[in-house]
């Protein structure tokens, strides 16, 4: 099993209210996971947000929180409530509470990956499911939690900025030819997050040569609907990049792009906090 449930890395002294996460970018398949699946290694890795906690390991140098998935989304997605279990793969799972998602395999326990290529020769156990979600799911979320509730109480209010990547072809498009979407953010059309916030995010990408979208095709899930509170000064912010920038998508091997993007995605959280450092935020200096 993957070893470990996170990886945090946190700044000598936190100076903002943003939490930076990445809970799609994990790569640990360790042999006892691969022996339970059909596909091989490049496969299975074909739903991973391959390196995108590399794209934002910068963060931590400006005083924001880096919080990292320490297992593979193939093995389980942080991005789904630990309630969205699948009968489909997991035995003993009553049949009749499933939805969209998970019907077509993508619930907190994935059935299948990137094509709907199926992960299982058959079904895993109720038990192991209970132990990766109680073992995985839970000290991601629980840290999650205290993270986001620490930088409330420091600063009066935190934002989520949970980073994915989305294949190159679920966005080539949706825009005029040559023109889609590099980045989308996702606020769930409005309910995870403050859109002046939004706005302010939107216009550094784009001042950064960008070209952003918001809330298609991706609007967010699990994790902004379930931290996003904006009426309470917590926000959640889904940021998805276009893996093409850096990736080799059939291989999932870094480009010689992929320092520039990532030096971009550093300078693009290096001024969003710029701009929603308040009051109380720079008195927590």
């Amino acid at each position: 099993m993957p070893r470990e449930p996170f990886l945090l890395t946190m700044p000598k002294r936190v100076t903002a209210p943003i939490v930076v996460a990445s809970p799609h970018s994990g790569r640990d398949y360790d042999a006892a996971f691969m022996d339970t699946t059909v596909l091989d290694q490049g496969r299975i890795r074909s739903s991973e947000d391959a390196y995108v906690d590399m794209l934002v390991e910068g963060v931590p140098h400006l005083g924001v929180p880096l919080l990292a998935a320490g297992m593979p989304r193939a093995f389980l997605d942080l991005n789904r409530a630990a309630e969205e279990l699948d009968p489909a793969v997991i035995h003993n799972v009553p049949r009749g509470t499933t939805n969209p998602r998970v019907s077509s395999g993508l619930g907190v326990i994935p059935r299948v990956v990137a094509q709907g290529r199926a992960i299982y020769r058959g079904k895993i156990s109720r038990a192991e499911a209970r132990h990766r979600i109680e073992g995985f799911w839970r000290p991601y979320h629980t840290k999650l939690d205290e993270l986001l509730t620490t930088a409330h109480d420091t600063f009066g209010r935190a934002i989520l900025l949970d980073c994915h990547s989305m294949p190159h072809e679920a966005i080539a498009t949706s825009g005029p030819q040559g023109r889609h979407a590099e980045i989308v953010l996702g606020d769930r059309f409005g309910s995870s997050a403050a859109t002046d916030l939004v706005d302010v995010l939107e216009q550094v990408f784009q001042d950064l040569g960008f070209r952003v979208a918001r809330n298609a095709p991706f609007a967010g899930a699990y994790v902004t609907q379930a931290y996003g509170r904006p009426e309470r000064g917590r926000h959640a912010i889904q940021i998805e990049i276009d893996r093409s920038l850096y990736l080799n998508e059939d291989l999932v091997e870094r480009t010689a792009n992929f320092g520039a993007v990532r030096n971009l995605m550093t300078e693009a959280v290096a001024q969003f906090a710029a701009e929603v450092r308040g009051p109380k935020d720079l008195a927590a200096e």
